[in-house]
């Protein structure tokens, strides 16, 4: 019997329709999954099922890669999300003029000092005074995660650019701190200092000579930039902070969240269209080396940091916008206290930058398994957030009366 002669139950016809409805499925599913950001949290439950399972091979393979990944692959999504804040602050932008792009710079003070100030109250409570030491992972926020799900809430709104620039801020805030307060120092920091400024240089000439291609940015002053960066003791994956602003772009932005053409003509457009695919690939990795905390790390004192940051973030983030506002600067339109405080909500999420600020504090141990997990549970954020909105009637559950 032939593949064309059919059987009487009509078996094989069908399957070979299941076959081609799966084949034009999958390309679309793909998409989707890219578009919408569903990689990174794929690669978070990949990573927390394997380590729980097959730990001696999840760390064996998470090992092999993780400096590909944390510190080199996902600078592309670092840069892709200053990108964001660039069009967020140019002439038409939710953030312009500046007194709108120094609001969240502003207000970080107070959405870092307050979390540090009841962690280190909470470790007392949980008479766990050890973990004292882990206050800088307070200030941590994991801008992946918080833009995937700021994204889900609210679409496109001025408040997800004000979140950006807001995490962007509590990070470098807590570098500063890592470099004060962390006792083994770093006798490279001046060294990697003067290599960032040469970025800098490099970057500032490229414009001054209206060079139009990304790849001399990207490769020659990015490069020196992460460089510096990796030779200071910071993070490396931020080498392209600095350096995106410099590649020319539209005199105004288009539209908040609106993705490049292929065809569009500048050179920040064009470094979208090419790396947002391949970003979205790297945050798949990410979330699957950062993410594998095994569950019996958990005792009483792992819930300061996630407690901290949970009810800390939201109140210190008010409190310093009430700051911004008395200092004359002002808050993007449509965004208010209820926004604010999902903002908040989601700032809390510290999961690659909390981890690698645990690392850095503390070594190799309990309390290191302790603080890493509270990382971890400070995810939480995501799901607070979203039940925030839904309460708040903001975002995608705004009420139509608003």
């Amino acid at each position: 019997m032939t593949d064309e002669t059919p059987r009487p139950s009509g078996g094989e016809p069908r399957r070979r329709k299941l076959r081609r409805r799966v084949r034009a499925s999958v390309p679309r599913l793909s998409r989707f999954a890219v578009e919408h950001l569903l990689l990174l949290p794929a690669g978070v439950l990949a990573a927390l099922a394997w380590v729980n399972i097959e730990p001696e091979s999840y760390y064996r393979f998470t090992f092999a890669i993780a400096f590909a990944v944390n510190d080199v692959a996902i600078a592309l999504f670092f840069g892709l999300i200053t990108k964001e804040v660039v069009e967020a602050t140019a002439p038409g932008g939710v953030l312009h003029p500046w007194r709108r792009a120094m609001l969240p710079v502003v207000a970080s003070l107070g959405a870092t000092a307050v979390p540090a100030l009841v962690h280190l109250r909470l470790v007392d409570v949980f008479d766990d005074p050890m973990l004292a030491a882990g206050w800088p992972a307070t200030l941590a926020t994991d801008l992946a995660i918080g833009y995937f799900v700021a994204r889900l809430i609210f679409k496109p709104h001025p408040i997800v650019p004000l979140f950006l620039l807001l995490g962007i801020s509590s990070d470098a805030l807590g570098f500063v701190a890592l470099t004060l307060f962390n006792p083994t120092g770093n006798p490279h920091l001046t060294v990697g200092a003067l290599f960032v400024g040469s970025a800098l240089a490099i970057a500032a000439g490229l414009r001054r000579l209206r060079v139009r291609s990304f790849w001399p940015y990207l490769i020659g002053a990015g490069g020196l930039s992460w460089f510096g960066l990796y030779w200071s003791g910071l993070h490396p994956a931020l080498a392209l902070v600095p350096i995106v602003p410099f590649l020319p772009h539209a005199k105004r932005d288009p539209g908040f969240f609106v993705d490049a053409k292929p065809d569009a003509k500048d050179t920040l457009s064009q470094f979208e269209v090419w790396w947002r695919y391949p970003a979205q690939v790297a945050l798949f990795f990410f979330g699957l080396v950062n993410a594998g905390v095994p569950m019996g790390a958990l005792e009483a004192g792992t819930w300061a940091l996630p407690l901290a940051v949970v009810f800390g973030r939201p109140v210190g983030l008010l409190a310093g916008t009430g700051l911004a506002l008395a200092l004359g600067f002002h808050l993007p339109q449509r965004v208010g206290w209820r926004e604010l405080i999902v903002a908040g909500l989601l700032a809390a999420m510290g999961l690659s930058v909390g981890l690698f600020f645990s690392a850095a504090i503390l070594p190799p141990g309990q309390l290191r398994s302790e603080l890493s997990m509270g990382v971890l549970l400070s995810l939480a954020g995501a799901p607070l957030a979203v039940a925030a909105a839904m309460l708040l009637g903001v975002g995608r559950f705004a009420r139509q009366a608003h």
